[in-house]
């Protein structure tokens, strides 16, 4: 009888397998507090370090044409992409035209060299 499986009929089906992990649970004062306290100091942080960067009027009169620069550049690098696996292809092309034509002329060697076998009929 200890070898006996007996289904357990209190175990939930499948679509609920994570209901239980949600955390429905308000947060207390106390915590939303320490939150916003760190949220307050990341703040004046990144404003501190904003106030740090020199020359930011420059640097914002030049976005206009720093973008105009490094959309060409992109442009040139795809070009020259392009032209470094068009060679890719002619080496990698020429090599597999090589091995074929070497194929080509081991078959015909194979096929002009075999004794054509004479089949007797009894």
């Amino acid at each position: 009888m200890a070898d006996l499986n007996i289904p357990n009929l209190n175990i939930k089906s499948d679509k609920y397998i994570f209901k239980k992990k949600l955390n429905l649970r308000r947060k207390s004062k106390r915590r939303l507090f320490t939150e916003s306290f760190f949220l307050f100091i990341l703040s004046v942080l990144l404003v501190y370090v904003n106030y740090l960067i020199p020359n930011k009027n420059l640097l914002l009169q030049n976005l206009p044409s720093t973008f105009n620069k490094s959309f060409l550049l992109l442009i040139d690098l795809f070009s020259y992409l392009y032209e470094i696996f068009l060679v890719i292809f002619i080496f990698v092309s020429s090599f597999a035209s090589i091995i074929l034509m070497i194929g080509s002329f081991n078959r015909l060697f194979k096929v002009s060299k075999r004794k054509s076998k004479q089949i007797v009929y009894k």
